[in-house]
């Protein structure tokens, strides 16, 4: 197992590191048995990006997975105990932090070119020593969701995509989440006068471009992204004759406790692993 904390510049070109390309990587102690965890620098549009590896310690390779997180800087950041829970499912799990946090350049837009360090980071994973080769399979929780469906929509080496408790619509979180207004403002414009802006980041405008198998998860009681969004995401997929599948948890809210989390990662599994496993035997 690699443990290089710096890293040959491969992937570079008259000394400019191609995008996607593992600039350095730093093992960090782990808590979960069987498990190791690393913190990996790549390349994003020119900027050093940071984000988390999690690999079970098992026969290498595996199958790699991505998880967008959901959040804004330092709101809803990676949780280490997140992608230890998929690792502990037999992938080889990277999250992203996205640009300008923990120490990497630039500066997070929420699905603008910030987008970019999701895409990059498919490429990234197809490079590593530990991870199969194929196409990447994302999970994106919350604001990762409409990240997820970005690379699904402009990425060729996208998976199958979880859009978990996902915003949808972001002209509809405006309008949900009073206490986002001011940020979304800020950061992606005033809905009325950026519209397209809103629309860019909103998947339900742009079903037709999905080129991936999806599924939906989301809790009935979600207070922070309704699950009407999940509800008007499926209707979308429908009706584009999108490959879709929804899977709604009664009573739950935005996180779930940790023994339907465990459930409902279980599904999630299943189903990446059932997708991978039909394109495998595509191939044949």
């Amino acid at each position: 197992m690699p443990t290089d904390t710096n890293l040959p510049q491969s992937g570079s070109t008259g000394g400019v590191q191609a995008d996607g390309t593992l600039v350095q990587r730093e093992i960090l102690r782990s808590l979960a048995k069987g498990i190791s965890l690393y913190r990996l620098t790549y390349i994003s549009q020119g900027l050093q990006v940071k984000g988390y590896l999690a690999v079970p310690d098992s026969a290498m390779p595996v199958p790699g997975l991505i998880y967008c997180r959901g959040g804004i800087r330092k709101v809803g950041m990676v949780r280490k105990r997140r992608i230890f829970s998929m690792a502990r499912r037999g992938y080889a799990v990277f999250a992203p932090f996205y640009r300008g946090n923990e120490g990497g350049e630039g500066r997070e837009d929420f699905g603008g070119e910030d987008r970019f360090d999701v895409h990059h980071a498919i490429t990234l994973m197809q490079s590593l020593p530990e991870v199969q080769s194929g196409p990447i399979p994302l999970i994106g929780f919350s604001r990762g969701a409409l990240m997820a469906l970005l690379a699904a929509k402009e990425c060729e080496g996208a998976g199958p995509v979880v859009v978990w408790g996902g915003v949808s619509d972001l002209l509809d979180t405006y309008e949900e989440r009073v206490d986002l207004r001011r940020m979304l403002k800020r950061v992606v414009g005033h809905p009325r006068k950026q519209s397209e802006c809103y629309e860019r980041r909103s998947p339900v405008c742009w079903v037709d471009a999905i080129r991936v198998p999806v599924m939906i998860v989301h809790g009935t009681a979600d207070a922070q992204v309704s699950v009407e969004q999940a509800r008007k995401l499926g209707a979308a997929l429908e009706r584009a004759g999108k490959e879709y599948t929804m899977e709604l948890y009664d009573g739950l809210g935005h996180r779930f406790p940790k023994e339907d989390d465990e459930r409902a990662l279980d599904a999630v599994f299943g189903w990446i692993t059932s997708k991978r496993e039909r394109a495998e035997g595509r191939e044949r």
